[in-house]
């Protein structure tokens, strides 16, 4: 695990002493507050705790805690570690299995920083620890934290540190863990092995492009396939981004930070699939070579392209990575990508945009969202929009000339190179938190993670 979610050791659970938290809504408060003795009521309303949520009390003796708790809010115990004094604490209510998860993922998301570039790091001070709340799944919160401290720290990560050959790297320390079989295709092989786009985005760069292709699980299990876009830095080609829209685009290989995360999480619990991941991964940068406004293109699904904008970068590389991945008929297929800012202008920076044609997926996966409060908003693939896409000399434009319908209009690039019985799911994420809150600091985010997890889990392992 890249951070310390700070949990007391599993041998440790029912003998540590632990000091009690005692988590309140407000009606509940008002309750038991009728019931403690005058002095301990007078001195409650004389601190002013009136049980509002992330709010936190010490009782005088000092081996409790009263907490504010929103029942409603799944980051509620986010905001203890970083309120409660060091020691050892215990939650002090009974809990459903679901809030003992959420209290855990919690409270361990809460404990996560990304301090790897921190020459001079601050001396590390005792921090409070969690007994596993009684209930709570042990093995699948410790899968999750790992999975999305994964992803957040490669988002983090500063580009000149994580390009493509460090995000194959990355890639194949997973594979070797849980034994998956691996094969990265380098530079000019790429055009060998008719990956033609990925080859053409990338070529610019010093850091060759390259195709990260994992596989794991029994070939006889269901198929299912992740794609990531792997962009480890957009400076939007020849069609060069500002230096304020450009500032960002570390983050711009998120999708496939998100991917791995979610194949590692899939590994780790041995989910009984037949696993493929490919990450398409590149700079896109400005050089001699670089690809051009107006160039012609053809994908490895034979279609031509041709290049209306530079920094529509992300839709060609996941073209050819989903014509592949399409070719093995997928029972379910998934691709992630920070793809466009016109979904953050639609969505916000929280709500992931999901596009897909298929409606049984649709629902499943909006409902897994609201189950592990991890959102999805679905937007449509509008065929009457695929008209913004033509192109006078070659089978479709990478992007439109209209300022109408961006999101859309890059969804019905990619479901061009999905066939029409696949079950396809488009997921345009921010992968970024702008602000910080409880359990999510400013910075990387493995947004739809765990949505996804539990799809695939209650799929094909319930």
């Amino acid at each position: 695990m890249s951070f310390d979610p700070h949990f007391v050791p599993e041998d440790a659970q029912d003998d540590v002493p632990a000091r009690k938290v005692l988590p309140f809504g407000k009606s509940a408060y008002k309750k038991w507050l009728a019931e403690q003795p005058e002095p301990r009521q007078a001195w409650l309303a004389a601190s002013g705790f009136t049980a509002e949520a992330g709010s936190l009390c010490l009782l005088p003796d000092g081996e409790a805690a009263l907490f504010g708790w929103d029942k409603t809010d799944f980051w509620s115990f986010a905001a203890l570690p970083g309120k409660l004094p060091p020691g050892d604490w215990r939650i002090d209510a009974p809990l459903s299995a679901e809030q003992a998860n959420g209290a855990a993922l919690g409270w361990g998301l809460a404990n996560y920083a990304f301090t790897r570039f921190k020459s001079k790091a601050k001396e590390k001070s005792a921090k409070p620890r969690l007994v596993w709340p009684a209930g709570a799944d042990r093995a699948q919160i410790a899968r999750l934290i790992d999975a999305i401290g994964l992803a957040r720290d490669l988002v983090n990560m500063p580009a000149n540190a994580l390009g493509p050959t460090a995000l194959a790297e990355a890639a194949l320390a997973v594979a070797r863990r849980f034994g998956a079989e691996s094969k990265i295709i380098v530079g000019d092989d790429l055009l060998a092995e008719n990956y033609p786009i990925i080859h053409a985005v990338g070529r610019a760069s010093a850091d060759a492009p390259r195709l990260i292709d994992l596989r794991w699980g029994e070939a006889s299990a269901p198929k299912v396939t992740l794609v990531g876009k792997g962009v480890c830095f957009d400076s939007g080609g020849l069609d060069l981004k500002s230096s304020s829209n450009m500032k960002l685009m570390k983050k711009d290989m998120g999708g496939a930070a998100i991917a791995l995360g979610l194949a590692q999480a899939i590994m780790d619990a041995n989910l009984p699939v037949r696993l493929r991941l490919l990450i398409p991964a590149v700079e896109n940068v400005v050089s001699g070579n670089a690809f051009r406004p107006l160039d012609v293109l053809t994908s490895r699904k034979g279609l031509t392209v041709e290049i209306g904008n530079t920094d529509a970068e992300g839709r060609l590389i996941l073209c050819d990575a989903l014509a592949e991945a399409d070719s093995e008929k997928p029972d379910l297929l998934i691709d992630l990508a920070t793809l466009t800012g016109a979904a953050r202008v639609a969505l916000g920076p929280d709500l992931p945009a999901l596009f897909t044609p298929d409606e049984k997926l649709a629902a499943e996966l909006l409902a897994a969202g609201e189950r592990e409060h991890d959102p999805l908003w679905r937007l449509p693939l509008w065929r009457p929009y695929r008209r913004m896409l033509d192109s006078k000399i070659a089978d479709i434009n990478n992007a439109s000339d209209s300022t109408h319908a961006g999101a859309v209009t890059a969804a019905l690039f990619l479901q061009e190179f999905v066939s029409a019985g696949t079950e396809w799911a488009h997921i345009d994420v921010f992968a970024w938190n702008p602000a910080a809150r409880p359990g999510r600091p400013e910075g990387g985010e493995a947004m739809t993670l765990r949505a996804l997890f539990a799809l695939i889990r209650q799929r094909f392992a319930v």
